[in-house]
């Protein structure tokens, strides 16, 4: 680290210093986490890290299917407990590579997944941040030559002491070999081995295009030794994440719209995969069904009641459905 009267104060000063090559990524990686250790609010609360800890997992628990994939993330989470007592006790450790694989279809809790991630490993000190940067194509590819490295970089900075997630990484590789997607994909890897710990990467997508992406790098697959398969959710699933998005908004299905919505939902999952989108189509249905229930509630003749604002109609879902 370069000397310097003023330390940094904040995480933005941090990224600062980052950026204009005052601190190298490993001395910004122990500036966060001092900043952590000093300030309370940055750990969101005052509970110890294991209460945090149990929280999150509770969070991961609560939601709806993917057993799986729980399983995986606790034996994740178990993994790098063991590491770190071993570290302790000064015994051979295994590297803690956290790149991480998402496959699936939209809608099906990877976003949600990757948060939850963020946090636990935040919690378990293996992330002095552990937040969550959402990108896309868009936010990586620039339109110039060495526009898309250093769109890519400004991603990677806004990541370190957290996870980069890129969901559809696959596009990055669509387009040949002129593409620029390509040089995302070169600053990526080489973001990966110049960083090593002080983020972690985790590329999401339809799981046969990200097998095909997995190809186009001969760097990319060894560089990623978790890969998490999250499935479909079923009918009943569905339904019940439904009722649970309702039930934090103060709504409540009527029996009617409960059976409407189940035959939406069996529809749905007779298409075409690629074109119902799980949980996100769910949630689309239930916003399109608030909005539906407001307009036949203002031209209701009469004074609306409490059960009026709570409950969802099977009309509030359409017609032709």
């Amino acid at each position: 680290m370069q000397n310097s009267n003023l330390a940094p104060t904040n995480v933005e000063e941090v990224l600062d210093w980052l950026e204009e090559g005052k601190v190298s990524p490993a001395e910004a990686f122990a500036l966060f986490r001092a900043i952590g250790k000093r300030d309370e609010s940055w750990n969101g609360a005052v509970k110890g890290n294991q209460e945090q800890l149990k929280d999150v997992l509770a969070e991961l628990d609560a939601l709806i299917g993917l057993r799986e994939v729980k399983q995986l993330v606790r034996e994740i989470q178990a993994f790098v407990q063991i590491q770190k007592r071993r570290t302790e006790e000064q015994l051979v450790t295994e590297p803690l590579v956290l790149h991480t694989i998402f496959r699936g279809n939209p809608g099906t809790g990877k976003t949600t997944v990757a948060r939850i991630l963020g946090r636990m490993f935040r919690h378990m000190e293996v992330l002095p941040r552990g937040h969550l940067v959402e990108v896309e194509r868009a936010d990586l590819v620039g339109e110039y030559i060495g526009h898309t490295a250093q769109k890519t970089r400004e991603q990677i900075r806004k990541a370190i002491g957290g996870i980069l997630f890129i969901d559809e990484a696959y596009s990055l590789a669509r387009g040949g070999e002129k593409d620029f997607g390509k040089e995302a994909i070169d600053a990526l890897v080489k973001a990966m081995e110049d960083y090593k710990q002080e983020f972690i990467l985790v590329l999401a997508g339809y799981t046969e295009e990200m097998e095909s992406f997995l190809q186009t790098n001969p760097g990319l697959r060894s560089r990623f030794p978790l890969h998490i398969d999250f499935p479909d959710y079923n009918a009943q699933e569905l339904l019940a994440i439904a009722e649970l998005m309702l039930e934090k908004r103060q709504y409540r299905l009527t029996e009617g719209a409960r059976r409407r919505l189940a035959l939406l939902i069996n529809k749905g999952l007779r298409t075409e995969t690629y074109s119902f989108g799980n949980a996100r189509t769910v949630r689309n249905w239930i916003e399109l069904a608030l909005r539906r229930q407001a307009v036949r509630l203002v031209q209701k003749p009469g004074q609306m009641t409490r059960k009026d604002l709570l409950n969802i109609e099977a009309e509030d879902f359409g017609e032709g459905w």
